[in-house]
């Protein structure tokens, strides 16, 4: 296919007058017949690939000097890119392809992909598309698949003010120029963190810059400023299922879902913005890059998440647009089918943007923490799994026998600690017909309660599923509290409700939710030992037990972070579907993700508890991939000539390998008790480490790995050589590079055969300096470094030579790391992870 769009959105009013005109979107009788949507490729090269020229000295993978850094990239102008002319003969092109094949039969064109990819989504019957694929001009067809989603303090726990914002001339400087693109759930333009007069200092307008600003009801004329500079939305495939529907999801940016702000505002929102929540303040919020710009490509929805065929549409626009980063806190629902993971849309579409000079980060995915869980496979992809950071929420009820429960809840404690009766609602009930409702324990309808009882009173509740689903609230019940008179609630929580990560909820009455099931029973039990029954009627005469709530407004801060979150997915990189181990390491990095405050949309309805509220505490990959690509945006602003493998390199050699107070980085094991199951987390848990987001603007040496090495990665795969030249249109050579031959900044081996030498290269973006080298093994291997010592003068390069030899005989991950300390300051690391290691036998007979 080649890495190409311009993307042609399809109107509503178009897929009106398809139904007015007969086209069935209902069930068939016949299956073979029913309609889908398909991604299909062309042959002929796309945009990219004749518009970005890479010359001589990046080709072989070097810098040179300061001098030929200024030449490592060179972009074509916004008029070749966005060549109206050649977009248009392409996408006529796709219509008159579609007419020879399917002439006189239906079928909907979604869209015409022009930039990194040459091709089209089009909704067709199976048979329709097995015609497609047998056509010369054609290199694939793939079925379209779903999609899914995966701060006021983690600038300061990062060291941004003091640290990487200084060196970039403090906060009103510190991302200046670099456009962040976010494909998401779009975005609410009215939010303050997203203005362009937050501080005194105009924004500038980003000349590299060609993207638009869609207009709709939902997003009107003026949505846009110097800030937010650009913003789309991509639904034809969701369409054509017909699961759209306007008035919830928004035909345009518009986020109706919360999670796009949310993400957006991480990455770049504006500085010192105050987080009001609930009548609380809880500090003023910062993007790790307040000021970039930012572009919107909308392709997720709340209520079914989203498609490949609009991701790639998004993503093919965003780089046409020239956006610097590109940050994706979306996963697939399920592992791409096929001779590898990596040949899937998506991942093709951001190898096509890594050739053009975009950065690109996507968020793990959260479903660790079992090995082999990671959703974001590709090599030139940088995934980020979630960590914590060191300020926590909590508060805990100290019940009247001296025993205290943890909890959650951003709520004010009882004045005072003063001590209040504590009352079930199941107890409180004002007749027998609210007996019958098995949900009543949930406190969701004040009428069925009897005031009296619960006046003054600690009302306890019941946090089931439901809550989880949005079927019940906090909201609805702290409202049921309100009207009863109650002096505060307690939600203990159901047992059927496993690893469920329960954010601070806010809350306006003193309140905790006893966030685990275990302690949930502790409090049941107290509190029915403690109610004294009528021995005849056996009804209750008095409520004994009494309890305090301490509050959560104010922070608290953690002696061990970061840990790795148990629900951050883990690696070894599942290279294809029958989960053999490819030799790659993922995650690469990871980042804050877990409780992390940003800005809401106005209708953001992801977390109802934070409706109508401008901010949001959530937790996920999601949030931590934001904050990479705001801290690539700093890099990038130091380094503008750095390709996206350098800014991967900077991020990844630096990361740090030990918690804020010199202990190791632990990661959680399990759902249940996550901390209590913990341990030293490995690479396969924290990829290089956990982000330092000063000390990667001054890396010193790098890694650089180049497009060309990626299509001679993908070409030694078995069995690919026709996948690649459709993908990408480049044939495949006799020598092809390995995992193991990239020039990644780590060592990832997953079947070490006795003894095996790789080659890394490093290049010098610092003044010269004189490194010596140090390594530790993993167990059950010997290795050695060559050379151990080095003196490298600006833009040149050195060849490190590994060499592994296995000792045991393991079919257990081991983990070790090879360290380059430069006498001017910098230290590189990087991590060797061997899975199965088969030593050399010597059997005398």
């Amino acid at each position: 296919m080649g890495c190409n769009n311009g993307v042609g959105v399809v109107r509503l009013l178009l897929l009106c007058l398809l139904l007015c005109v007969g086209w069935s979107w209902g069930k068939e009788t016949d299956e073979e017949d029913v309609s889908a949507v398909y991604i299909v490729t062309l042959k002929q090269a796309p945009i990219v690939h004749s518009n970005y020229v890479y010359n001589e000295l990046t080709k072989k993978g070097g810098f040179g000097s300061n001098k030929n850094l200024n030449k490592h990239l060179v972009k074509p102008s916004n008029a070749s890119r966005t060549g109206r002319s050649y977009v248009s003969r392409v996408s006529r092109f796709h219509d008159s392809l579609l007419n020879k094949v399917l002439r006189g039969e239906k079928y909907l064109k979604l869209y015409s992909y022009h930039y990194l990819i040459n091709g089209f989504a089009v909704l067709v019957t199976p048979q329709q598309a097995d015609r497609l694929a047998m056509r010369r001009e054609v290199s694939n067809v793939v079925l379209d698949f779903s999609v899914r989603t995966a701060t006021t303090h983690t600038p300061q726990f990062l060291g941004l003010p003091e640290g990487a914002w200084l060196q970039e001339g403090g906060f009103e400087m510190a991302g200046e120029g670099i456009v962040i693109g976010l494909i998401d759930t779009g975005i609410d333009p009215t939010h303050p963190s997203f203005a362009d007069n937050a501080s005194g200092k105009q924004y500038p307008v980003p000349n590299h810059f060609s993207g638009i600003c869609e207009v709709t009801r939902d997003f009107p004329s003026g949505s846009c400023n110097r800030k937010l500079i650009g913003a789309r939305h991509f639904a034809a495939s969701a369409i054509t299922r017909g699961i759209f529907n306007a008035s919830e999801d928004y035909a345009s940016p518009f986020d109706g879902d919360g999670h796009g702000t949310h993400t957006a505002s991480v990455a770049a929102g504006n500085h010192g913005i105050p987080v009001i929540v609930a009548d609380h303040k809880f500090g003023n919020a910062s993007g790790m890059a307040p000021r970039a710009h930012i572009a919107v490509y909308k392709a997720l929805y709340k209520r079914f998440g989203g498609f490949a065929a609009d991701v790639v549409a998004a993503i093919d626009q965003a780089a046409q647009d020239g956006v610097d980063i590109l940050s994706l806190s979306i996963t697939p629902n399920r592992r791409p089918p096929g001779i590898a993971t990596f040949f899937n849309p998506i991942d093709m579409a951001l190898l096509c943007a890594f050739k053009s000079g975009i950065f690109v980060i996507q968020a793990a995915g959260n479903t660790g923490p079992a090995p082999r869980s990671m959703s974001s496979f590709s090599p030139w992809i940088f995934t980020v799994g979630a960590a914590s950071h060191d300020r926590v929420y909590s508060n805990s009820i100290v019940l009247g026998n001296n025993v205290t429960l943890p909890g959650v809840g951003l709520a004010p404690g009882t004045q005072n600690d003063t001590t209040y009766t504590l009352v079930s609602g199941t107890h409180a009930l004002n007749n027998t017909i609210a007996a019958n409702d098995m949900y009543v324990g949930e406190c969701q309808d004040s009428s069925k309660f009897n005031r009296d009882v619960v006046q003054g009173n600690l009302l306890i509740c019941s946090y089931s599923i439901r809550f989880v689903l949005g079927l019940s609230t906090t909201k609805q019940a702290l409202e049921t509290a309100n009207n009863l008179s109650a002096a505060g609630v307690v939600f203990y929580m159901d047992p059927f409700i496993l690893g469920f990560q329960i954010n601070p909820i806010p809350m306006t009455l003193p309140g905790i939710i006893v966030s685990s099931s275990d302690d949930s029973k502790i409090l049941l039990q107290y509190y029915n030992s403690s109610l004294e029954r009528d021995s005849v009627s056996n009804k209750i005469v008095k409520f004994g037990a009494v309890a305090s709530i301490s509050g959560g407004i104010r922070a608290n801060f953690s002696y061990s972070a970061p840990k790795v979150m148990y629900y951050s997915a883990r690696g070894p990189d599942p290279e294809d579907t029958s989960l053999g181990d490819a030799d790659i390491l993922k995650p690469n990095l990871v980042a804050p993700g877990n409780s992390i405050w940003a800005a809401w949309s106005s209708g953001g309805t992801d977390s109802i508890e934070f409706q109508g509220e401008n901010f949001a505490i959530m937790s996920g990959t999601s949030m931590a991939a934001p904050h990479i690509a705001g801290l690539a945006g700093l890099i990038k602003q130091k380094f503008p000539t750095f390709s996206p493998s350098a800014i991967a390199s900077a991020l990844s050699t630096t990361a740090s390998l030990s918690d804020k107070y010199g202990g190791p980085i632990m990661a959680q094991r399990t759902y249940s008790k996550p901390d209590v199951n913990q341990s030293p987390a490995t690479p396969f848990d924290m990829g290089s480490g956990f982000v330092n987001a000063t000390a990667a603007l001054d890396p010193g040496l790098i890694f650089d790995t180049s497009y060309d090495d990626y299509i001679s990665f993908l070409c030694g795969i078995n069995g690919s050589n026709t996948v690649v030249l459709n993908y990408t249109g480049m044939s495949c050579a006799v020598s092809n590079l390995t995992g193991l031959d990239l020039n990644l900044p780590s060592i990832t081996i997953a079947r070490l055969n006795q003894t095996i030498s790789l080659e890394r290269t490093v290049t010098n973006v610092a003044g010269n300096e004189t490194y010596k080298i140090g390594w530790s093994a993993p167990y059950g291997v010997s290795m050695n470094v060559a050379p151990t010592h080095f003196t490298i003068a600006n833009g040149e390069k050195q060849v490190l030579t590994a060499t592994f030899n296995a000792t045991t005989n393991s079919s257990y991950a081991s983990f070790g790391r090879i360290g380059l300390f430069g006498n001017q300051g910098h230290v590189i690391n990087f991590p060797v992870s061997i899975i199965v290691k088969m030593a050399y036998n010597t059997t005398i007979n």
